[in-house]
């Protein structure tokens, strides 16, 4: 097979690249520029363009696939040289199918605990022994790939509702066509993209017509907005099975699960964090691992990269980092840590830096996001506007929008810095939240700092 990628210095992109390596095929790829860790990666296995800039002359007629990346835009050259000779060109999830036509495919989809529940799944999977591939959005403990492709029997992939490709609008998750598939909540995001609630609901109608027939959807019976969708929408060739938060204990910062009859105690916590295990079992279930084995395997689950990350601790603090943005996102990660340490000062940190979380018209959604924090910031940079071509964004509408008494809202990254450093830690949690790096603040140190012992 001889492969090439248009933008192959994309975070999940050049890792599909590496697998697709590893399995024997021939390799290229181009980009107008690749940063880290991409670029080492890429190296490393001798796949970093020999030049940065987009090179229609590497494109041959012999070519088995050209896969595209989310970067490129539609004049690319590249592109237009493959079209012109007629080769397929596929977005990210489309060929990930191609390669798992033979496969079991699970797809957990949802607007929250998607990575989450992917990697349950797959420290499940290894953790009893079982041969797969997968496809998750972030680094996890005891997988240096983000991507894996090979003759397994089983793919676990995690299903992103964003467009495939700049030439495929259509959600990711559309082209996966799952025999087990998960759904884990609904919660308007990506406005960008689904500028109305109907229309990001439509996705997930699609979605579950997309499931193989005969197929299983594992669905969280405590959102009602996905209860009520399952429960109007194909009914009659695929099996349901819902679920909740399964029964639990909290002792002294510690939780334990039990389900089917058998208890362990974990390293994650939190409702959503319960809401993602249960999924995850139910699917690994459906792949043959017992609740003795699953129980077993999940208690050195310790979560993925970035999410509800425990980056420091001390004597009585603790500072967590999370990918939260969207709303149900904040208030699930906030909730969590609440619950979990009810008699510690919560200080969550919350950064606005996707368009959605940036948007005026949005700010309503996060009413109530950030009601259990006992001091509260919301942080977003002007630099960040400037960069997205946003205008300007009032700090009153955040306030108005968070309806938080107390709460915070910065846009100087030394304002913020000077707070941080004036606040106690003592018996408290520190919560950092965001998909960006604070206009650059260096938050790990902090953390580190402030939990010396």
């Amino acid at each position: 097979m001889k492969v090439h990628f248009i933008s192959v210095g994309g975070s999940v992109m050049h890792q599909l690249a590496i697998a697709l390596k590893h399995k024997g095929y021939t390799v290229t790829g181009t980009d107008d520029e690749i940063f880290e860790p991409s670029r080492s990666n890429l190296q490393r296995e001798g796949l970093l363009p020999e030049k940065m800039g987009w090179q229609p002359g590497l494109i041959s007629a012999d070519m088995d696939a050209v896969i595209l990346g989310m970067h490129a835009k539609a004049d690319n050259p590249e592109i237009l040289r493959a079209k012109e000779l007629g080769l397929t060109i596929y977005s990210f999830p489309e060929y990930i199918y191609r390669e798992s036509r033979e496969k079991t495919r699970v797809v957990v989809g949802g607007s929250h605990g998607k990575t989450t529940t992917t990697s349950m799944i797959m420290h499940v999977l290894k953790n009893t022994g079982k041969d797969f591939d997968y496809l998750v959005g972030a680094a996890l403990e005891g997988f240096g790939q983000s991507v894996k492709i090979t003759n397994a029997p089983v793919i676990v992939c995690e299903g992103d509702e964003y467009p495939a490709s700049v030439i495929e609008k259509r959600p990711k998750f559309h082209f996966l066509f799952p025999h087990i598939a998960i759904l884990t909540g609904i919660a308007w995001d990506h406005i960008n993209v689904f500028p109305t609630f109907p229309f990001y609901l439509e996705q997930f109608i699609i979605f579950i017509n997309k499931i193989e027939k005969g197929g299983t959807l594992i669905y969280n019976e405590t959102d009602p907005v996905l209860k009520e969708l399952v429960e109007n929408n194909r009914r009659e060739d695929i099996s349901y099975q819902p679920y909740h938060i399964p029964t639990h204990t909290i002792e002294n910062g510690k939780t334990t699960v039990t389900i089917d009859g058998v208890s362990g105690p974990l390293k994650v916590f939190g409702d959503h964090n319960l809401l993602n295990l249960f999924a995850a079992q139910k699917a690994c279930a459906a792949l043959g691992v017992s609740a003795k084995d699953f129980i077993s395997s999940i208690g050195s689950f310790t979560g993925a990269a970035k999410r509800l990350e425990l980056i420091a601790s001390g004597t009585s603090t603790n500072v967590y980092r999370d990918f939260a943005h969207a709303p149900s996102k904040v208030k699930a990660t906030i909730d969590a840590v609440k619950q979990q340490y009810p008699n510690r000062k919560l200080i969550g940190i919350l950064e606005l830096h996707t368009y959605s979380s940036l948007n005026e018209k949005f700010m309503s959604e996060y009413k109530g996001a950030m009601d259990k924090v006992d001091s509260g910031i919301v942080f977003y940079s002007n630099h960040a506007l400037e960069l997205k071509g946003m205008p300007l964004l009032p700090k009153e509408k955040v306030l108005e929008g968070f309806d938080k008494k107390g709460l915070m809202v910065m846009n100087d990254k030394q304002e913020l810095w000077d707070w941080l450093q004036k606040q106690s830690y003592t018996d408290t949690n520190l919560v950092l939240m965001s998909s960006g790096n604070y206009d650059g603040l260096d938050m790990l140190g902090f953390a580190r700092e402030i939990t010396k012992a």
